[in-house]
C-alpha cells in the first residue's frame, strides 16, 4: 500500500513546516517588480526585517540559499588572501570554512569536538597572539544545525573587544534567527547571515545579510570580484523599494506574512515557545535512556535536538523505519556524526500538539527498532509542558 493517510510530519531542522497563512500569501499573481505596488511592499519588508535581526542597519535580501549569504558576507568585506578565523562546531561551520577556502581566503579552522560551541577564551587568546592583525574576520555559527549546539555570540564579541582586535565578526544565524534570541546591534555583529527556510517559516529561496557600518566601510577596501553579491548595488536599489535584478516576488509575499505572524506573537513569546518545546524534547530523550549530543546545558539549542543512538545502532536505519511506519522525517547525522545521531527539529510553526505527535512517533519507532529502554518519553515531555 503506497497511500498514507494524514499529514506528513516534517521534523527535520529545516526546511520547516510552512504555515497555511504563508502559503496563501504566496498564492497570488506576480506583480510588476518595477511598479509602485511592489516598491511599497519591498520598503515595508526591508524596514520590518530589521526588527527580526534587532538592528537599525540595512538588511540585504538575496534570492539564494544560506550558502549564497555566506559568500556575500565574505566577498563584500574581504580580499583574496585575507585570513579569517573559524571554529569547528559542526558540519555547517566546516562548510563555511570550505567556501572561504575556495574563494582564496586563508581560512584558519580551530578544531572542535562537535559537542561544544565556540570557546570565547580561545577567541581572545588567538586574537591576542595576532599582534599584526592579520586576521580580518572571525566567523561563528550561532546555532549549529548539525549538532544542536548554540554558541554565545555576545561572549565572542566581548572576547574580541578585550583582545583589542579590529577583526570583523560574522555570524551564521540560519537555524536560529526568529527562533532563538539574537541581537545584531547590541552584540556588535558586523555581518549576520540568515535564510528563509527555518525560523521565518518559509520555503527555501531567500537569504539575508544584516550589515554594520564597519562592514560597509570594509567594502571600500575589498578587492574580490563580485557582481550578483554586490551590497552597494542592492542598497542603492533597495533605497527606493527595488532590486538590481528580478527579485523572488512571491517569496517576498510570504516574507511579508511571516513578519506579520512573528510580530503578532511577539519575538519574546516566540523565543519562550521554542525554549519550552526544546526542554520538553530533551526530557523525553532522557526518559528514553539516550544522550543529547550537545554536552553543555548552557549551549543546548532551542530549535533542534541531536540525539546519539546507542553504540552499534545505525541512526539512519532508525530514521528509515520511522519514515516508513509513521510518515515522519527526522534529520540525519552529517559529517563526523553521520549514522550516529538523528536530529529532531522543533522550530518555526510548531506547538505542543505537534511535539506530542513527533515524540510519540520517535518513542514507538525506538521500541520497534529494538531499543527497549525507550519508555515514558512522551509522558515526561507532557508532564513538563503541563507545568511549563
Amino acid at each position: 500500500m503506497t497511500f498514507k493517510s494524514g499529514r506528513h510530519f516534517l521534523q527535520i531542522p529545516g526546511p520547516t513546516n510552512v504555515p497555511d497563512r504563508i502559503l496563501r500569501a504566496m498564492d497570488r499573481p506576480t506583480i510588476d517588480h518595477r511598479g509602485p505596488a511592489f516598491a511599497d511592499m519591498a520598503l515595508e519588508i526591508l524596514a520590518g526585517i530589521k526588527g527580526i535581526f534587532k538592528t537599525k542597519q540595512p538588511v540585504i535580501i538575496y534570492p539564494a540559499s544560506g550558502t549564497g549569504a555566506w559568500e556575500a558576507a565574505l566577498v563584500n568585506t574581504l580580499s583574496p588572501g585575507d585570513r579569517v578565523l573559524m571554529f569547528e562546531t559542526g558540519q555547517f561551520a566546516t562548510l563555511w570554512q570550505k567556501v572561504a577556502g575556495r574563494l582564496g581566503l586563508d581560512a584558519e579552522l580551530v578544531a572542535g569536538d562537535w559537542r561544544s560551541g565556540v570557546d570565547a577564551g580561545a577567541v581572545r587568546a588567538r586574537l591576542e597572539d595576532d599582534v599584526g592583525h592579520a586576521i580580518k574576520a572571525v566567523c561563528a555559527v550561532h546555532n549549529e544545525t548539525s549538532t544542536g549546539v548554540t554558541s554565545d555570540i555576545a561572549a565572542i564579541r566581548k572576547a574580541m573587544n578585550k583582545a583589542g582586535h579590529p577583526a570583523l565578526l560574522m555570524v551564521d544565524t540560519i537555524s536560529s534567527l526568529a527562533s532563538i534570541d539574537f541581537r545584531h546591534d547590541e552584540w556588535g555583529v558586523d555581518v549576520t547571515v540568515a535564510g528563509s527556510q527555518k525560523g521565518l517559516m518559509m520555503p527555501p529561496g531567500l537569504s539575508f545579510n544584516a550589515v554594520s557600518e564597519k562592514a560597509l566601510t570594509a567594502t571600500e577596501k575589498s578587492t574580490f570580484a563580485k557582481s550578483y553579491w554586490r551590497w552597494d548595488d542592492m542598497l542603492a536599489a533597495n533605497d527606493k523599494g527595488f532590486f538590481p535584478y528580478t527579485p523572488a516576488t512571491n517569496l517576498l509575499y510570504g516574507l511579508k506574512e511571516s513578519l506579520a505572524m512573528l510580530n503578532e506573537e511577539g519575538l519574546p513569546n516566540v523565543f519562550a515557545r521554542h525554549d519550552r518545546l526544546a526542554e520538553a524534547t530533551r526530557r523525553a530523550v532522557a526518559a528514553w535512556g539516550l544522550e543529547v549530543l550537545c554536552q553543555n546545558p548552557a549551549e543546548y539549542s532551542s530549535t533542534l535536538t541531536a540525539v546519539l543512538m546507542p553504540v552499534g545502532q545505525d541512526a539512519d536505519a532508525f530514521r528509515k523505519l520511522v519514515l516508513e511506519r509513521f510518515d515522519m522525517s527526522l534529520g540525519n547525522g552529517l559529517g563526523k556524526v553521520a549514522g550516529k545521531v538523528f536530529r529532531i527539529g522543533h522550530l518555526g510553526d510548531f506547538n505542543d500538539l505537534m511535539l506530542a505527535g513527533t515524540l510519540f512517533g520517535i518513542e514507538k519507532g525506538l521500541r520497534l527498532f529494538g531499543i527497549n529502554s525507550a519508555q515514558g518519553g512522551v509522558d515526561a515531555a507532557m508532564d513538563y509542558l503541563d507545568g511549563g
